[in-house]
């Protein structure tokens, strides 16, 4: 019965790719053909945008550690051949109706979501225009496309009302993520746990002090003791695995936060708080936030208030990606994101 499935979504994806090429208007996408099943590059329509959205040609796409996750564990997606990928940037192709901010040929980047006209494997795709920002002419659509997911869960965890955030003040006057909102935010000490290779990295965007990340509890906190005498009153941990959160409630003080950007694995003292990040784009809780912040953020990175992570560029287009989702869940890849070239290079 699986062979059968998998020939029947096999059969789907053929005939798919023949009606289009035969329309005309078809594109590529890399298609994960049935749940837990395998990806491959086929054909889709390229989608129309509605009111107060964009078509982009994507440029690039950032790989997610949850995209493979999906086609291992078959989470969160429900209806196959599915597209996958969140991270986008492009030019925009199309406007819909009511549209005012962009226009054809706008350089863009945006958060995708997991819908197949939506989602970022793919070479067109739809988005919000309202959660969609312009790319400075310093920055190339590879370097953009490294920052819409990462970046949310960061601020929707420090800025987003309680209880899905802490609710910090944004200064947005002053014109990766956790460690540059922090710094953006006034925070000092910012002390990061991380592999030692990547300390000068991480203090150019604002860390006061990188500790390695295989050290004990004990000795975390024998570190920070000698770095400051000021109590550790938030941890994020953008981990989250069950030790991690274990050992960021533990370096806690009572009345302190731990922001979790996975489920609460762990039992909590009722004397510490925590956040449950969910850097989801469609969200209720989370559009107004993530709205004000689309509209400021081609400023902050002129400003280079806001810096794009590193990244390594995988060759062969979509095809690369199937590889590129190996390394991640092989742990293969340390202080970079990899990126796609949808159209090739």
């Amino acid at each position: 019965m699986q062979l059968r499935t998998l020939l029947f979504a096999s059969i789907a994806i053929l005939l798919t790719a023949i009606i289009y090429s035969m329309s005309g208007s078809a594109q590529q996408a890399l298609l994960l053909e049935s749940k837990q099943g395998k990806f491959v590059v086929g054909s889709r329509p390229i989608p129309k945008p509605g009111p107060g959205e964009i078509l982009v040609k994507l440029r690039a796409t950032a790989l997610n550690p949850v995209d493979w996750k999906i086609q291992k564990y078959g989470i969160f997606i429900t209806e196959f051949p599915a597209v996958l990928g969140t991270d986008g940037a492009g030019e925009v192709e199309q406007v819909g109706e009511g549209v005012t901010n962009f226009s054809k040929g706008d350089r863009v980047f945006f958060q995708g979501t997991f819908d197949n006209d939506r989602a970022t494997f793919q070479q067109y795709t739809i988005a919000a225009a309202a959660t969609a920002s312009k790319i400075p002419s310093n920055l190339s659509f590879e370097a953009a496309s490294t920052i819409p997911v990462a970046f949310t869960a960061a601020y929707v965890g420090l800025y987003n009302h309680q209880p899905y955030g802490l609710e910090l003040a944004w200064p947005l006057e002053s014109a990766d993520r956790v460690i540059q909102l922090a710094r953006l935010s006034g925070f000092s000490p910012i002390i990061t746990t991380a592999s030692s290779k990547h300390a000068d990295y991480l203090k150019s965007l604002g860390a006061t002090n990188v500790l390695d990340r295989s050290l004990s509890l004990e000795s975390l906190q024998a570190e920070i003791k000698k770095l400051t005498n000021t109590p550790v009153d938030i941890v994020f941990d953008a981990i989250s695995s069950k030790e991690t959160q274990q050992t960021g409630h533990d370096l806690l003080v009572p009345g302190g936060h731990l922001v979790t950007v996975l489920p609460l694995a762990i039992t909590k003292s009722e004397k510490i708080g925590h956040v449950g990040v969910q850097g989801i784009l469609r969200l209720p809780q989370n559009q107004e936030l993530l709205r004000a912040l689309y509209s400021n953020f081609t400023q902050l990175l002129e400003e280079k208030a806001i810096i794009p992570n590193r990244f390594v560029v995988l060759s062969d287009g979509l095809h690369g990606i199937i590889g590129g989702l190996q390394r991640l869940e092989n742990n293969q890849v340390s202080g970079v994101k990899l990126v796609a070239r949808p159209r090739g290079a």
